[in-house]
């Protein structure tokens, strides 16, 4: 008769209790069908669902804003994104993911006619990118696909167990001008301050003409910088 070990069930728990995550991550209803949400339930994540003004995910007191790269390139397009990153200033802590990148080219100098059906030259989704790290002070996280992401926030709740900081649902959402959004992008590119970026507005009045201007044009606003800002759009 074979020996049955009474004690491996318990034994069983014991070992679960060990990863076990113990820090409960608060998701934003909007997320409730994703299939982050349901990749962290598969990992025995606390997920709490409730509706955020900030931000896609709060962990302990991170903030983290999960994007697509398809949604990246339109919440630039639409200025979303410059209002969420001067939101998510709020917190000490946040994080921006763009999720898909095994998936789905950010940006693609090979392939001219795909850059201009998305409206967006890829040294723009550059400078946006050198604007969230250096202006917004945010890091950004690139992640193979939903699984990855839901791996990155299930490592991020282990981190944050023994943070006891409380956290903050008071955040609010912050209104930007259309001409300040659009100010924040041109400030992206390097040696184009606040100063330049407005007079580059008054000129061109939109992103998009600015960005096709002609040297000529460029010089009277930027003057020596011309070449150096021509050379990044051509890069």
């Amino acid at each position: 008769m074979p020996f049955h070990n009474i004690f491996s069930k318990t034994e069983e728990r014991k070992e679960a209790e060990k990863f076990k995550i113990k820090t409960k991550i608060i998701t934003d209803l909007h997320e409730k069908n994703s299939l982050v949400a349901s990749e962290l339930v598969n990992l025995g994540v606390d997920v709490d669902f409730q509706h955020l003004k900030v931000g896609d995910y709060l962990i302990g007191n991170v903030a983290i804003e999960r994007k697509t790269i398809s949604d990246f390139i339109s919440s630039m397009l639409d200025k979303r994104l410059l209002t969420q990153l001067e939101d998510m200033k709020q917190y000490e802590k946040r994080l921006l993911i763009i999720e898909g990148i095994e998936e789905q080219e950010l940006y693609n100098d090979d392939n001219e006619n795909n850059e201009e059906k998305r409206g967006l030259h890829s040294n723009a989704i550059r400078g946006m990118l050198l604007y969230i790290s250096l202006e917004a002070s945010c890091p950004i996280i690139f992640s193979k696909d939903y699984r990855d992401t839901a791996k990155f926030l299930y490592l991020i709740a282990k981190r944050m167990e023994k943070d006891k900081t409380p956290i903050s649902l008071h955040a609010k959402k912050k209104n930007l001008s259309f001409q300040e959004q659009k100010q924040y992008i041109l400030e992206a590119f390097p040696n184009i301050g606040p100063s330049t970026a407005k007079k580059l507005l008054e000129k061109f009045k939109t992103i998009n003409k600015t960005l096709n201007a002609n040297e000529e044009e460029l010089k009277e606003v930027l003057k020596s910088k011309t070449v150096h800002f021509r050379n990044l759009l051509d890069f």
